[in-house]
């Protein structure tokens, strides 16, 4: 594959990504290769992002004038990563507030990486992932700005908010905040779990079970975080956590529904509010 071809389509890519897509040809040696990635970056053709990444500039701007986009940079930051926790949900436009600092999920050892204004920090999946594959799931690749992105599913990134470190009281906080937000936004339309199994045949026991399994998933994270807030004196101690957990379960699920058509600001926040007064 020419360079020019190779970068057209790869807007971020790799070292190896790069060594790959040339092993076809027997000219080219691991050494053919970097002198070819030296030169096009002198020519202003590539960006040197750290060591063994890089990102294509587009014809027509320069290097120092180029923007690339950080979640195609986020992906390509390890080998198994992914776009996590807030960046994610701000990749899906469900975030109520824009950060520079992006959150990579991944079980490699990352050094923290600033660059063009953004900060790029390594997550490694919550303990309850441990030993399942693909960081724990709930993990997908979109086609993104020319690339591909691999980033959480919301479900996903919602349970990873809750287990994550600091303040469990607060990760709770940041959910109802997500809620109100997000139900309240012009183009909500509702989730993918609650919007599935509201339009769940009687007749499909198999696709059941996965949505089963991806409510189960969300229960037991917040499950989690109330009893990590109970024993830290941040939530009422005598609460039954795992009541307590289905019935936020319940509510979140109920507002992806009925937030597709009831917008009212006012009965978002009472919903919401309502949510909270389960904690104390």
């Amino acid at each position: 594959m020419r360079s020019a071809d190779f970068f057209a389509t790869h807007p971020v890519f790799t070292h190896d990504e790069y060594l790959s897509a040339h092993g076809d040809r027997r000219d080219r040696s691991p050494r053919t290769a970097d002198s070819l990635l030296t030169r096009h970056a002198a020519a202003g053709k590539l960006l040197h992002v750290r060591r063994g990444l890089y990102a294509a500039v587009p014809a027509g701007t320069t290097p120092g004038a180029f923007q690339v986009d950080p979640f195609l940079l986020a992906t390509k930051l390890a080998p198994d990563a992914a776009v996590a926790f807030h960046a994610a949900l701000q990749f899906r436009g469900k975030a109520y507030s824009v950060w520079h600092r992006f959150a990579v999920l991944t079980r490699s050892h990352l050094r923290s990486l600033n660059f063009q204004g953004s900060e790029f920090v390594g997550v490694r999946p919550p303990r309850a992932f441990d030993g399942l594959p693909d960081l724990g799931g709930g993990v997908v690749t979109e086609a993104h700005a020319g690339g591909t992105v691999r980033v959480t599913t919301f479900e996903r990134s919602l349970v990873d908010v809750l287990d994550a470190p600091g303040s469990a009281r607060a990760n709770l906080e940041k959910i109802f905040d997500q809620w109100r937000q997000v139900a309240a936004a012009p183009g909500f339309n509702g989730c993918l779990v609650a919007n599935s199994a509201s339009a769940l045949p009687p007749d499909d026991p198999a696709f059941a079970d996965v949505l089963r399994r991806k409510l189960k998933l969300m229960e037991d994270a917040f499950a989690r975080a109330l009893r990590r807030a109970q024993a830290a004196g941040e939530v009422n101690a005598s609460l039954d956590a795992r009541a307590t957990a289905r019935s936020l379960l319940v509510i979140a699920q109920g507002l992806a529904v009925v937030g597709r058509v009831q917008r009212d600001r006012t009965f978002i926040r009472g919903v919401v509010e309502s949510a909270r007064r389960l904690l104390d």
